[in-house]
């Protein structure tokens, strides 16, 4: 399964060298199968494509860990901890904190945010805050039906939700998605939620 899989993300990544979220993908499939060069390689590409993925760190320092490359690791662990602490992104920066422990370093020192009541949409005076983008206008409803669409509705902004159409058509074309399988659907579901930074 984990062959096709790579298939899949190198054509989509030939197909469009630039897609992020294609070298993302890619990066995982190759951690998960084991080739962790591979992984780092494609991990990097996407910190060159855009240096706040936060998600792509914490891959990163993984590989370079299982890969043998300790201060590398370091180094890309604390440089996306920073990324992440900056971003809100605090899944990806509790995860690297504790890659960081297990090479028995501690975690860079951040400001602690003031605790304040959060809204739904992620910011403490009230006004809609966008997860990904961090500012944006709300959606006027939910884009689907369901837990995730209201999720979505809650976290994610118009325009990164139009920018999410655009990619999610790339995604259906170079990963040839047949929606008539489950597998589709939630390797679909899955690209979306990594894109949107739902994960």
């Amino acid at each position: 399964m984990s062959d096709t899989r790579i298939e899949q993300f190198k054509n989509m990544t030939e197909a469009d060298p630039e897609n992020e979220l294609g070298h993302f993908s890619l990066g995982k499939a190759y951690l998960e199968a084991g080739q962790f060069d591979e992984a780092a390689s494609s991990l990097r590409r996407v910190l060159e494509l855009n240096a706040e993925f936060s998600k792509a760190y914490a891959l990163l320092g993984q590989c370079e860990m299982k890969g043998g490359r300790r201060d590398e690791a370091v180094k890309t662990l604390q440089k996306g901890f920073e990324i992440a602490h900056e971003r809100g992104d605090l899944m990806p920066r509790n995860e690297m904190g504790v890659l960081l422990k297990e090479l028995g370093v501690e975690p860079p020192e951040v400001k602690e945010a003031v605790a304040a009541p959060v809204d739904a949409g992620g910011s403490s005076d009230g006004a809609f805050r966008c997860q990904r983008c961090k500012g944006g206008a709300r959606m006027s409803d939910p884009p689907m039906r369901g837990e995730l669409g209201q999720r979505i509705f809650e976290s994610i902004c118009t325009g990164c939700w139009q920018e999410w159409l655009g990619m999610g058509t790339k995604v259906i074309n170079e990963l040839r998605l047949d929606f008539r399988s489950p597998e589709a659907q939630e390797l679909f579901d899955t690209q979306m939620k990594e894109f949107l930074g739902l994960e």
